[in-house]
């Protein structure tokens, strides 16, 4: 369980909002430095061979202008790409995705580490984030994020065997964790108290399949 809390800890996260042309986005943040060179956390971000060892199959035309899509997940268009250092793509899914774009943005710390940044904005029905604030889909990163770092220092597990860890008691203290932090994260945004209770509680049942009022904490 240390471990877990230790790769939890590695992560800077942020919640707030931003005003977009679409309406008020909900903007969350995460940050993380790597111990790996700049070119190498970039390949491993841009490159469609090492995307699907840590994250998810991609298939598209990848440049600026073309289209991915993540198998069982979000597609959308390349909006810029600053190689090495800035990626920023629209990030849809579902049958009515509105405004969603995802940033991800790398700053050389020296020689051999990365500071990763990613931001995902996005204009969310009032309903969806009410009920599950800004963990439903920042539980997800911090899952990526570990994916990621376990690819970079030569690790990592196959689609099956993360869907397996996911279920594991392992893999659900690590949800029950992160949605903990993501909570912290909204109530430092000057959430209420019992929002950010109420949240937590839903985000952590839907990653874990446990029931919200388990009184996990």
């Amino acid at each position: 369980m240390s471990e877990i809390v230790d790769e939890l800890n590695r992560l800077h996260r942020q919640v707030g909002v931003r005003p977009v042309e679409a309406g008020e986005a909900r903007t969350v943040l995460l940050r993380r430095t790597y111990d790996a060179e700049v070119a190498d956390v970039w390949d491993a971000v841009t490159s469609p061979e090492r995307i699907g060892r840590w994250f998810l199959p991609v298939t598209g035309e990848l440049k600026v202008g073309g289209r991915y899509q993540l198998e069982g997940n979000a597609g959308g268009e390349i909006l810029d790409c600053q190689e090495p250092t800035r990626l920023r793509v629209s990030w849809l899914y579902g049958p009515d995705p509105g405004f969603s774009e995802v940033e991800v943005r790398l700053t050389p710390q020296g020689d051999e580490c990365t500071v990763l940044e990613l931001e995902h904005v996005a204009v969310v029905p009032e309903g969806f984030w009410g009920q599950f604030g800004p963990g439903a889909v920042g539980v997800g990163w911090d899952l990526a994020f570990l994916g990621l770092g376990m690819h970079l220092a030569g690790g990592g597990m196959s689609k099956e065997e993360g869907e397996a860890w996911q279920v594991s008691p392992e893999g659900k203290a690590y949800a029950t964790r992160s949605g903990e932090l993501w909570g912290e994260a909204y109530a430092a945004s000057g959430v209420d108290e019992e929002t950010v209770a109420s949240t937590t509680a839903a985000t952590i049942a839907f990653y874990t399949g446990a029931s919200a009022g388990d009184g996990q904490s």
